[in-house]
C-alpha cells in the first residue's frame, strides 16, 4: 500500500507541544509519510526530534521528568529579560541527543523565531538545531532571548505560531497542521476513574513540591512569582491563539488538528505522558475526516 506524503506543520504552546509526539505516532501508524517538518516553540522541538530520528529517546526523557530533574534543569535568570535562561535544559536534551546541523537532518526541517529588534520572523532551515530550537522556545519575559550580531530573538509564536508558510512542499502531498491553543473543549482519551485518580494524584504530588521548592529558593515572592507563572501563561494562550486565527484565514490545509488550549498549562511538563496520548487519540478522531 503507497503511504500518503505529508508536510507537518507544528504550533507552539509549551507543554501543549508534547502531543505533537503523539500526533506524529499517529500519523505514523496510519501509513502516512512525514516528507517535512515546519514548527514553533514547542513544536520546533518535537519536528526537530523526529527530523532527527530521536522521537523515542526525547519521549522516553520527558517521561522520566520528576522533582529533583525538574528542580535541575530550571535555571532562574535574575536580569530583566526573562525568569529562566533555559541553558540547562539545552545542555541536558544534548547530553542524550548530539547536535547536529539541520540541512543533515532526514527530511527537511525549519524552526520560527522573531527577531525582536528587526520586528521580523527569522527561519532557521540550517545550521546547529539547537540554537535553532533555543531561539524557537524563548517565551517573553520567561525564558531569556538569543543575542546574535544585530538582533534579539524570541519565540517564534510572537509572529507565527502556526507556520505553514515555512514547510517544505512536494507533490501530490497533504498538508496538515496541528493547533494546540484551540479553542475547542478539551478532549481525553477514556481511562478509568481509577487511573485518573492515580494520575492526578501522582500529578498534584510533583505541582505542591515543586511549588515548595520555589519557595524555598525565593521565600519572599513565592506568590507573586506564581501568579506571574498564570499571567503569562493567559497572556501566551490568548496571544497564540489570535496570531493562529490570522494565519489560518491566509492557508488552506488538508487537515486541521485542533487540540484545545484547556488540555493543560503552559508549563504543566509533569503531565507529559497524558498530553501525548491527548494528542495520538484526538488525531486518530480527526483523521477518520480525512479519509
Amino acid at each position: 500500500m503507497t503511504k500518503q506524503n505529508v508536510a507537518l506543520v507544528l504550533s507552539g504552546g509549551g507543554a501543549r507541544g508534547l502531543a505533537h509526539i503523539g500526533v506524529i505516532e499517529e500519523l505514523l501508524a496510519q501509513n502516512y509519510n512525514i516528507t517535512s517538518i515546519a514548527g514553533t516553540s514547542m513544536g520546533s522541538m518535537v519536528g526537530a526530534f523526529y527530523a532527527m530520528n530521536k522521537l523515542q529517546e526525547f519521549k522516553e526523557w520527558m517521561y522520566t521528568i520528576d522533582k529533583r530533574k525538574t528542580f535541575q534543569l530550571v535555571d532562574f535568570s535574575f536580569g530583566n529579560q526573562g525568569l529562566i535562561k533555559g541553558e540547562r535544559v539545552i545542555n541536558a536534551m544534548k547530553e542524550i541527543i548530539p547536535d547536529i546541523n539541520i540541512e543533515n537532518m532526514n527530511i527537511p526541517y525549519s524552526a520560527t523565531a522573531t527577531d525582536i529588534i528587526s520586528k521580523k520572523e527569522v527561519v532557521f532551515t540550517s545550521g546547529s538545531v539547537y540554537e535553532a530550537i533555543r531561539a524557537s522556545i524563548a517565551i517573553p519575559s520567561v525564558i531569556t532571548p538569543v543575542k546574535t550580531e544585530s538582533g534579539l530573538l524570541v519565540d517564534g509564536g510572537v509572529v507565527n505560531n502556526i507556520p505553514i508558510d515555512n514547510v517544505k512542499r512536494i507533490k501530490d502531498d497533504i498538508l496538515i497542521a496541528v493547533d494546540v491553543n484551540a479553542n475547542v473543549p478539551s478532549i481525553k482519551p477514556a481511562i478509568t476513574k481509577k487511573e485518573a485518580l492515580k494520575k492526578y494524584t501522582i500529578y498534584q504530588n510533583k505541582l505542591k513540591s515543586f511549588h515548595q521548592h520555589l519557595k524555598k529558593i525565593n521565600p519572599l515572592h513565592h506568590e507573586d512569582r506564581m501568579n506571574y507563572f498564570n499571567l503569562i501563561n493567559q497572556t501566551i494562550s490568548l496571544m497564540m491563539h489570535q496570531m493562529s486565527e490570522l494565519h489560518l484565514e491566509k492557508h488552506s490545509v488538508d487537515l486541521l488538528i485542533n487540540i484545545s488550549r484547556d488540555t493543560c498549562s503552559t508549563f504543566d511538563f509533569f503531565k507529559a505522558e497524558e498530553i501525548v496520548e491527548t494528542g495520538r487519540y484526538i488525531t486518530s478522531e480527526q483523521l477518520i475526516t480525512l479519509k
